[in-house]
C-alpha cells in the first residue's frame, strides 16, 4: 500500500511537472567551452521539471548567465535539463580528460573543480550526477539543491563522499514541495553547510512570468525559482568556492547572512 500511495504521488507530481514546464525559449551560448584551453572550473546546472535548458525564466539558467562572465574564459558553464544527466556526466568526463586518451588518470581527476545544482528535478540531478562521478573517482565542491524532488527510482537525500560541500534549500508548502533534509554518506567528508527554510506565505516573492498554473497549483515550488534573495545567496556560494584561497572568506559566512533560516 505504501509503494502504491508513493507511486500516486509521484504521478501527481509528474502530470503538475508538465503543466508547469511552460514558456518561450530562447537561446543561451552555454553549450561549448568558451576557451580551447582545458577549464580550470566546471559550473554545470539543472532545470526542474520539463523546462528546457535555455529558458530564460528559470532560476538556474539566470545563475548560469550570471557567474559566466564573472570568471576567466577557463571556466565552463553549462545547464542541463535534468532528464540529461548522462550527456552532463560524459560533457565532464571529455573536459577532465585532458590528454584524450579516454580514461581519466589521478592527475586528471585530482585537478577537477566541480559544482553541481538544480531545481526540483534538477536537484535531485545534481546529487544522482555526484553520485556518477564518485563511481568514477572524481571529486566535486559542492553540490545545491532547490527545493528537490526526486524521481521515483531517485533518492536525493544522502549526499556522497566525493562531495565535499553540499547545500538544501527548500519551502514546505503545496502539491509539490521540496525535500527538508539532507545528510551525509560520510560526515568525515563531506560538510553539509545547512538545510534552508523559506516559507513563501509569509515572505512571498513577486514571479511576474509565471503561468497561472503555478500560480494556483505550485505557488511556493514556483517562487523558489524566482527568489532573487535565495538565487544570489546561491551566486555568491558558487563564487566564493571557485575563487582562489586567498580572495575567498569562509562559504558558512554567506550561508548565514539575511537569508532563508536554517532549522536546527
Amino acid at each position: 500500500m505504501h509503494r502504491l500511495a508513493a507511486f500516486r504521488v509521484q504521478l501527481v507530481t509528474l502530470t503538475i511537472l508538465i503543466a508547469a514546464s511552460h514558456g518561450p525559449a530562447r537561446a543561451v551560448d552555454a553549450s561549448v567551452l568558451q576557451s580551447k584551453a582545458p577549464p580550470a572550473n566546471i559550473v554545470v546546472g539543472f532545470v526542474g521539471g520539463f523546462v528546457r535548458h535555455d529558458n530564460q525564466h528559470h532560476g538556474p539558467v539566470q545563475l548560469a548567465q550570471r557567474i559566466r562572465p564573472a570568471f576567466p574564459k577557463d571556466t565552463y558553464v553549462r545547464v542541463f535539463e535534468n532528464r540529461r544527466r548522462k550527456l552532463a556526466y560524459n560533457t565532464i568526463i571529455r573536459l577532465l580528460d585532458t590528454d584524450h586518451d579516454g580514461d581519466l588518470s589521478s592527475e586528471e581527476k585530482t585537478r577537477a573543480r566541480i559544482i553541481l545544482f538544480g531545481q526540483s528535478w534538477g536537484a535531485s540531478a545534481a546529487v544522482m550526477l555526484a553520485r556518477d562521478l564518485r563511481r568514477e573517482g572524481v571529486p566535486v565542491l559542492l553540490t545545491v539543491q532547490v527545493d528537490s524532488v526526486a524521481k521515483l527510482w531517485q533518492d536525493d537525500s544522502i549526499i556522497p563522499d566525493n562531495v565535499a560541500a553540499a547545500v538544501n534549500f527548500y519551502q514546505p508548502h503545496g502539491i509539490i514541495h521540496g525535500r527538508p533534509r539532507i545528510t551525509a554518506a560520510d560526515p568525515t567528508k563531506t560538510e553539509i553547510l545547512g538545510n534552508y527554510l523559506t516559507d513563501y506565505r509569509k515572505t512571498p516573492v513577486a514571479c511576474p512570468q509565471a503561468s497561472w498554473f503555478d500560480r494556483v497549483f505550485t505557488p511556493g515550488h514556483m517562487q523558489t525559482e524566482c527568489d532573487p534573495r535565495l538565487w544570489s545567496q546561491i551566486e555568491t556560494m558558487v563564487r566564493q568556492r571557485l575563487s582562489p584561497p586567498d580572495q575567498t572568506q569562509n562559504v558558512s559566512t554567506a550561508v548565514s547572512a539575511p537569508g532563508p533560516s536554517a532549522p536546527r
